[in-house]
């Protein structure tokens, strides 16, 4: 299987290691559900290995999908529209990379054009295409903001996540409630204050502790 990614995910995936056969997939996790303790030829279980199987190709699909290309097709009649284009509130389902555990919660995408736009739900396909990896939020945020600045080439590009992590509400420090926020501000964003302010307001100020200074 073949992976394209932009040159800053190109060590994403390791595609030398071919996918293992659905039969394979399903034997893992049969010892997994003996491992927890059960019988995976119970009744109630019996079928679980080709849910869970069919199932996880769902929660990584993003591995087979192009972020790069979902930007390639633009539109260039804008009336000279320069100002920001937000997207706000987009649905964040991924995986924590190290306890496998959902991350749940939302994702606020905005650029500035600079000739040219997307078509606003291909901003959100670029969040799911790294949403549904393996994924730490920080190299999330990151790699949504640098493909897109990357392939559009606007004035700026901000990504705001929003996120709660099961790794942590439900195992370990069990501290239900708390949310992680991260950010990657590019170009003006990043440069200029009052655009960045200007984006926070539309955000709803949402993050704005840690990105109004």
């Amino acid at each position: 299987m073949n992976i394209i990614a932009p040159a800053s995910d190109r060590a994403a995936a390791d595609v030398s290691q071919p996918r293992p056969t659905r039969e394979q997939a399903e034997d893992a996790i049969r010892t997994l559900l003996r491992w927890a303790g059960d019988d995976p030829e119970r009744e109630g279980l019996r079928d679980t290995p080709s849910r869970v199987a069919r199932a996880y190709r769902e929660f990584f699909v993003g591995y087979d999908t192009d972020p790069v290309g979902l930007l390639q097709r633009t539109f260039d009649e804008t009336d000279g529209y320069d100002e920001i284009v937000l997207l706000r509130d987009i649905r964040l389902e991924s995986t924590c990379e190290h306890h496998m555990a959902p991350i749940i919660g939302r994702v606020h995408v905005a650029y500035l054009p600079h000739r040219r736009v997307v078509g606003i739900s291909k901003l959100a396909r670029v969040v799911d295409a790294y949403a549904k990896r393996l994924q730490i939020q920080e190299k999330m945020t990151a790699q949504i903001a640098n493909t897109i600045n990357e392939v559009l080439e606007p004035r700026g590009v901000a990504v705001i996540i929003e996120a709660a992590h099961q790794c942590m509400t439900t195992r370990g420090v069990h501290k239900p409630g708390v949310t992680m926020v991260t950010s990657r501000m590019l170009g003006a964003f990043r440069d200029n204050a009052a655009t960045r302010r200007e984006l926070l307001a539309m955000v709803g100020n949402r993050g704005s502790t840690i990105l109004s200074e």
